[in-house]
């Protein structure tokens, strides 16, 4: 793990402050600052500084490289990270490998950051499995992730260490494949690439040391996950509202997706017909509200949640 001139100050901070290493600029950067914000954690601090201090809550925010972040979880140097399971699945077997402690613990999966760690190969050659890269040079920035699954096959390779640029190897003649992140593809497939092999999937995780935070530190600790609960939740479900008729609520209320108990309104001046109000935890699709049209609802509005709490 490399040093970092905020780590002494926030080693030897207020006891009573959590302590949260995020990455400072990279694909996981936006999201975590976007569910730190809708959490209510304010900060005066621009990015260009390395140590944040919340305005609103003990809480601080120590930015480093994504690959810091296990070690200083493990190391005890901050409470939690926000870090990719492949990040964090790859620097806990390097560290054990080196005899370094490996302890934390996972207080919760995130709904961002899903990539894959994936094989591929010139997009003019033929694929027939795992066993096609016996003998082969693999370049990769996973070496430790690749290694585990080409033991599991039994197949013989020689790994290419890049730390960046991975999907240029093949063309440079550095190896026969590679083996990196995926998100959409686009990359590979602009350097003459194609996915071939998914041997690792991938989503932000939260993580905590493996020690018990102080009383007070784990009471905001409970207060950012339930807040982290709710903005999830509520990023996953909507807010259907719809004049229905009486005699069809029953087959209304059973294809809306996921949704809760609605609440029901009689309409002023029609017994006919009531106003109905329900959270769908599920994806709301055109032709759910093609079906309701049809059941006989109208004004059918279908809105986000920015928050929710159970």
């Amino acid at each position: 793990m490399s040093t970092c001139s905020a780590c002494s100050e926030i080693k030897g901070s207020d006891k009573n402050r959590l302590r949260i290493a995020i990455q400072k600029s990279g694909r996981l950067t936006e999201e975590t600052e976007k569910l730190f914000r809708n959490s209510g954690i304010k900060f005066a601090e621009s990015h260009d500084h390395l140590l944040a201090h919340a305005e609103n809550l003990p809480i601080d925010i120590l930015r480093v490289r994504d690959d810091d972040i296990p070690g200083l979880v493990m190391d005890h140097v901050v409470d939690w990270g926000v870090i990719g399971q492949n990040v964090l699945e790859e620097t806990s077997m390097q560290r054990e490998v080196d005899g370094q402690d490996t302890g934390f613990s996972e207080v919760m999966k995130l709904n961002y950051g899903d990539c894959r760690l994936s094989v591929a190969i010139p997009s003019e050659i033929e694929w027939h499995g795992l066993k096609d890269l016996e003998g082969k040079k693999i370049a990769t920035t996973y070496p430790f992730l690749l290694k585990r699954v080409m033991k599991q096959h039994g197949i013989n390779y020689k790994s290419v260490l890049l730390t960046g640029s991975v999907e240029v190897a093949p063309r440079a003649g550095l190896a026969d494949a590679i083996c990196d992140l995926v998100c959409t593809g686009a990359t590979l497939q602009s350097n003459g690439l194609k996915e071939v092999e998914t041997i690792y999937t991938s989503k932000a995780v939260l993580i905590q040391r493996d020690q018990p935070l102080f009383p007070e530190k784990q009471a905001i600790a409970d207060l950012l996950v339930q807040r982290f609960k709710g903005i999830m939740a509520a990023a996953e479900s909507k807010y259907i509202m719809m004049n229905a008729p009486k005699d069809k609520l029953e087959q209304i209320t059973a294809i809306l997706p996921g949704a809760e108990n609605p609440s029901i309104i009689q309409l002023e001046g029609d017994p006919t017909r009531v106003a109905l109000h329900a959270v769908s935890r599920e994806k709301v699709f055109w032709e759910t509200l093609e079906q309701l049209k049809q059941l006989g609802a109208t004004s059918i509005l279908v809105v986000p949640i920015e928050k929710m709490l159970d």
